[in-house]
Parts: C-alpha cells; sequence; structure tokens
C-alpha cells in the first residue's frame, strides 16, 4: 500500500472509531435518562463513564442516586488506572460535608480493595462539576469538570490488567450491595486476536486474586507493584501509629516499598509535607521517580533528600554558617595520626589510620561524645577491638588533636554538619517543618543523625518511621534506638518476613557469605546471620564463574554481558567494592561497545545501559540481574583494593572482615534473576 492508501485507511479508521464513540454516547445517554430524577448535566457525566465500560471499565452506581442526594460516592469506577470514587454535583463550590463524605467513601473503598493486596495509591476520589470545565485538586481529592473527566481518567496510568479490572469490580460489588454493575449497551469491537488480553474465564475468589496480583506485579513494569502488595504490607502502609515506629526484616521483603506507599498515603491524608531520607545521595533520585510514576498528585509534597544535603540546606535556611570540606578534614586527620596516634598504644591494636578514623567518626562523634567520661563507658557496638581505659584515653587524645587541627583550618567534616543541625532543630520551638520523617536505611545513620530526624518531629502519633535492617550494615559502628531517645512500643516495631526478590538459589548463596556472622540489631536483640525467610520465588539462577587470570575472568563478563537478551541491559547492574575498581570496569566496558550508566547519576528511569557502581551504591535498589566481577578478591588483603591497610590484630581483622561479608551480601542481595559471581584464581 501506497503512503495515499495508508493515509486514506487511517482517515477510515479514524471515521469509523469516531462513529463508535457517537453511537457509545447516545447508548449512554439512553441509559443514563434512567435515573430520572438526576439533572440533566449528570446525566451527561454519567454517559461519559458509560463509554468507559465499552473499553473494560467496570462501573458501579448508587442504586438510590435517582431518589437520594444523600450518597457521599454516586459512582465506584475500575479500571486501568484503578478505582475511582466519584462524587457528581450539578455545581458550586465543594464543600467541607461533601469532601469529608468523599473521603469517607474513598476510605471505605481503600478497605474493601486491601484485603485484594491492592495499595491506597491506587484509589483516587474525584469530584465531578457537571456543566463546568475544571482541573484542580482539593487536598487528595481531584476535582473535574465535565469536560475534563473522560480525557484524564483515560490518561491514568496502567496499573490494572483486564482480569485484575473485572475481579475487583465484583470484589467491591459484593462489599457494597448498594451499588448496582451497569454497563453501555454497545460495545467496541473486538481487538485483532495479536492485541486481545487474556482474561482467564470466571471469577477469582479472594485468595486467588491476591496470588495471581502479587504474581503479576514481581514479573510486570513497575506500575505493578506500585499497585499491589502483600495485604500485611498494606496494612502496614494504611496504619495508624501512636508514636515513632519502626519497619524491619531481611534483605528482600519489601521495606522500601512499604516506606514509598507510606509516604504517598500521609501525603494525602495531611496538610504538611513529609520527608523521605536515605544516607546514600543516589538513592533519593530514584525513589522521587518512583513516586511521581506511583502517585503524581503528591509526589510534589515529598521531599526526598539524603541526610547531609538537608541538613546543609537546613542549617544555610536558619542562618547557620557551614564550611564543610572533606579534603582538609581528612588533611587535619592525618596530621594528628602522624604526630599523636602512630607513636601511641593504638597503633599496637591496629598500626592503620583508618580504623581510629572510624572510632572517631561513628564512635566520639557519631554518638555526639563531647567529653571523655562519656566515651570512657559508652558500648562500642559493632566494634571488635578490646579497649582499656588506657586505650580509650589515646583516642580522646587523637580525637582533641584533630579538633585542634580542624578547627585552625576553619572547616567542618560532615559529622559537624549534622551536629550542628541539631542543635539547631533541638533549639526550634515553632511548628515543625514537617508532618511526617520516614527514614530508610536507618541502620546506615549515626546516632547523631537519628536523633536529628527525631527531632524534627518528637513522638507525635504517625511522625517518625525508620526503616532498615542491621544485617545490612555497610558502615562500621552502631547504636541503639533507645540510646537516641526513641521508644518502640509494641505494634509500633513491625518484621517482615517474606521475601519478594530473591530466587531461593540467590537467597542460599548471600545468606552462605553471612551464616557465621550474628548481629546486633537496633533494637539490641542479637539475630543469627542466617535467618529464617519465607520465599515466594524460586526460579532464578547463581553462575559461578573462575578464570585463571584476570584478562580470562574479564573475557567471561563480558562474554555474559553480551549473552543477555535484547533489552535486558536495562535491568542490569555491574557491581564493586571500590572506586579503583569501578574505574577498571567503566574503561573495559567502554571499551567492548557495551553502555554504562554510572549508579552515582542513576534517577530509576529504564535506560538501556549496564549500570555501574559499588557495593554501597547499590543499596535500596534492586536488579534481574546481577554481576560481581572478581567478588572474593577483598578478602584476600582484608581490605578493598585502593583503600588503606596495614597490619590489623584478630579483632580488628575479624570487624573488617565481618564489615565486608555484609557488603558482599547487601550486593547479591540485589539480584532477582541473575546472579553472576566472578573469581580469579590467582
Amino acid at each position: 500500500m501506497g503512503a495515499g492508501g495508508a493515509a486514506s485507511q487511517r482517515a477510515q479508521d479514524a471515521r469509523r472509531q469516531e462513529r463508535l464513540l457517537r453511537e457509545q454516547w447516545q447508548a449512554g445517554r439512553r441509559q443514563a435518562l434512567r435515573w430520572d430524577a438526576v439533572g440533566e448535566g449528570e446525566q451527561r457525566v454519567l454517559a461519559q463513564l458509560l463509554v468507559l465500560t465499552a473499553r473494560g471499565w467496570r462501573l458501579l452506581v448508587d442504586r438510590q442516586w435517582s431518589r437520594t442526594r444523600t450518597a457521599h460516592a454516586d459512582v465506584l469506577l475500575v479500571g486501568t488506572g484503578g478505582v475511582f470514587v466519584i462524587h457528581v454535583t450539578a455545581g458550586g463550590e465543594p464543600g467541607d460535608g461533601r469532601a469529608a463524605g468523599l473521603l469517607a467513601a474513598t476510605k471505605a473503598a481503600e478497605s474493601a480493595v486491601a484485603s485484594l493486596g491492592m495499595s491506597p495509591v491506587a484509589v483516587q476520589p474525584v469530584m465531578v462539576f457537571a456543566g463546568q470545565r475544571r482541573d484542580a485538586s482539593l487536598g487528595r481529592i481531584r476535582l473535574l469538570g465535565e469536560h475534563e473527566i473522560g480525557p484524564v481518567l483515560l490518561s491514568q496510568r496502567a496499573r490494572l490488567r483486564a482480569e485484575s479490572v473485572r475481579a475487583i469490580a465484583d470484589h467491591l460489588e459484593r462489599v457494597f450491595p448498594d451499588y448496582r454493575g451497569s454497563a453501555v449497551d454497545q460495545e467496541l469491537p473486538s481487538a485483532p486476536e495479536s492485541r486481545r488480553q487474556s482474561s482467564p474465564d470466571g471469577l477469582f475468589d479472594l485468595a486467588g486474586l491476591r496470588d495471581a496480583a502479587l504474581e503479576g506485579a514481581r514479573r510486570a513494569p513497575i506500575e505493578q507493584w506500585m499497585t499491589f502488595l502483600h495485604p500485611d504490607q498494606v496494612a502496614l502502609v494504611r496504619r495508624n501509629w501512636s508514636g515513632p515506629a519502626r519497619i524491619s526484616g531481611p534483605a528482600g521483603t519489601g521495606k522500601t516499598v512499604v516506606a514509598l506507599h507510606r509516604a504517598a498515603h500521609l501525603a494525602r491524608r495531611t496538610t504538611g509535607r513529609i520527608l523521605y531520607v536515605t544516607f546514600a545521595n543516589n538513592l533519593p533520585r530514584v525513589q522521587s521517580t518512583f513516586l511521581k510514576a506511583m502517585a503524581p498528585a503528591v509526589a510534589d509534597r515529598v521531599d526526598f533528600r539524603s541526610l547531609h544535603s538537608w541538613a546543609q540546606d537546613f542549617l544555610q535556611e536558619r542562618g547557620v554558617p557551614v564550611r564543610l570540606h572533606g579534603d582538609k578534614a581528612e588533611t587535619a586527620f592525618s596530621l594528628a595520626w602522624k604526630h599523636v596516634g602512630r607513636g601511641s598504644r593504638l597503633a599496637e591494636l591496629d598500626p592503620a589510620p583508618t580504623y581510629w578514623h572510624e572510632e572517631i567518626d561513628y564512635v566520639i562523634k557519631g554518638r555526639g561524645l563531647t567529653r571523655f567520661e562519656e566515651y570512657a563507658t559508652v558500648p562500642r557496638r559493632r566494634r571488635k577491638a578490646s579497649l582499656h581505659r588506657s586505650h580509650r584515653r589515646s583516642v580522646w587524645e587523637l580525637y582533641e588533636a584533630y579538633e585542634s587541627l580542624r578547627g585552625e583550618r576553619g572547616v567542618h567534616d560532615f559529622n559537624d554538619v549534622l551536629s550542628l543541625a541539631l542543635a539547631e532543630a533541638s533549639r526550634s520551638r515553632g511548628r515543625p517543618p514537617y508532618a511526617a520523617v520516614i527514614v530508610d536505611e536507618v541502620q546506615d545513620l549515626t546516632l547523631v543523625g537519628v536523633r536529628l530526624l527525631h527531632a524534627l518531629v518528637g513522638d507525635v502519633p504517625n511522625g517518625l518511621l525508620l526503616v532498615g535492617d542491621g544485617q545490612q550494615t555497610v558502615y562500621p559502628g552502631g547504636f541503639r534506638l533507645t540510646d537516641a531517645g526513641i521508644d518502640i512500643r509494641g505494634d509500633r516495631g513491625q518484621v517482615l518476613r517474606t521475601n519478594y526478590r530473591n530466587s531461593k538459589q540467590i537467597l542460599d548463596a548471600a545468606l552462605t557469605v553471612v551464616a557465621d556472622d550474628a548481629f546486633e540489631d537496633l533494637d539490641g536483640e542479637r539475630t543469627p546471620g542466617r535467618r529464617d525467610v519465607d520465599l515466594t520465588y524460586h526460579d532464578g539462577d547463581v553462575v559461578r564463574v573462575t578464570g585463571p587470570t584476570v584478562d580470562a575472568h574479564d573475557r567471561e563478563l563480558l562474554d555474559a554481558l553480551r549473552a543477555l537478551p535484547d533489552g535486558a541491559l536495562a535491568d542490569t547492574a555491574l557491581l564493586c567494592p571500590s572506586l579503583r575498581a569501578i574505574g577498571h570496569y567503566q574503561r573495559l566496558l567502554t571499551q567492548a561497545g557495551l553502555p554504562v550508566c554510572q549508579l552515582e547519576h542513576y534517577d530509576g528511569r529504564a535506560v538501556d545501559a549496564v549500570k555501574l557502581g559499588t557495593y554501597r551504591r547499590a543499596k535500596g535498589l534492586e536488579f534481574k540481574n546481577v554481576f560481581l566481577p572478581r567478588h572474593d578478591a577483598v578478602f584476600a588483603t582484608g581490605t578493598p583494593a585502593g583503600t588503606a591497610g596495614g597490619t590489623q590484630t584478630p579483632q580488628t581483622a575479624r570487624e573488617r572482615e565481618e564489615l565486608l561479608r555484609s557488603r558482599l551480601f547487601v550486593a547479591m542481595t540485589r539480584a532477582r534473576d541473575l546472579l553472576w559471581l566472578g573469581s580469579v584464581t590467582t
């Protein structure tokens, strides 16, 4: 067919579609007239909604609509875009009574679909104004005019498959018997076989729908897990907590997913802003992208920030000067070690300054200690070296020398930024800047960082949510929540136990790495390294490759990457223990013609490139395919390539090796379908 013939065919198709739509509209108008007590404008709105039923949507209309105007929701509409609770009005402005009634009806609908595992982000209240043009918001309520309702609904992101639309509508019709299913008499012609969505016969039972939705969410694009969670997870998203709360659980149990849904849920139900904080500075970009796709109506009310970035801006807004300079602070510590530390008793325990720099960062300054007597008695959680009082005195002298040299240079380090922000937040007596604070990967923060975030909201109901897992700690040192003055009582401490990410093969391989490393979580409970985890996914592969040389190993790696299916690089990560290794594999992949996206620049949008980053950068992320080249090389030296090392005592060596195993465990558990582990025999 030539260009002219193709254009003519397109014109004919357009005229045919226009004729069908006109016929459907007329059929909808005839059916809308059955509600004879409803005004003409409301009948026109109903006719539009009926037209959607010819496209696979399901419409439930209040049986009493034609007799009373006291109903809070006139229509329940289920489509590919989710569940819409709709009130239609002939005009005027949305009064408090009507808005409150619509929100109450929405809450009832949320409760009904929560039993199916549907997140509240997929349920939206809509108020439609007959005879008007309007597109605005009133809190979480979408305000639409008669002319906007159809296009807006059809443009919604596809969350539900055809079979889910039908099953959810059937469930709602059973839960709300006052609503009756209605559909336009005339349907669109069937789609060609190649484009028709499969739909099983019969109705789902409750458990069947829930299981099918979860399985579909795991395999489908991101829109699906934005909609369906396990009912236990949905309960946490919607829970009303009387004070600070914590969600913990092993890797892959959906803690971050719950936290994101919780942020959207709170943003819809409060007038204040929500702060969502992580330690890593690449995660906020990814999480912000996900929330914008998940709940665009409230995404601009959630601030995704790394802790230090937020603290610096907070201090700047308050007029507190900050002179953060990492390099100059590092120079000050090097000089302090040279003059005070290297010749002290500390070198007998560990001659490498790295260990003692961490002692200052995570135990002294990270816990906000300002007097030696505090440090002399403080429990050094997760630190293995046994320090007598004389050793602690030497550490304190090193700390004082560092602080003096840093002060002479007029610079701050990262711990100073948090301490200054905590002091400023504690001084403030005005209205809290946030309605709620959600902290992801809380185990990576210092005690001062947690105290700072707690100070922003205090102990108000639903104010502070801490999310994380002590087994996935990738930084030295530790604390308990009670040290921060945070009391998680009763059901405010919830543990997720079902892994939705990793296959059994991948999880078994990862748990083997940390099987002998018991850990103390933030609640002080001692937990074995090999934890009991319920699995939902069993299909996956662990591929182990050993090369006689680095070159041979790297050739195997490139062959494996090239063998992936077309488009698979978009969901593939190559993770390394150090920046030096990152540089090596950046050059290797680039020379081989494989596209690379650095994790520090990744924002969560699909890009057909290998995601390249360190183990620590991968925290909070997941990929179908994860490649870990030379994954066991760090254990040969006890420290990642390119970092300072030295002869360590058995205590400090054991601590370092546990930390390295924890980081490797985190990297391995990022994989959903394929985990590639490379080694070199030499």
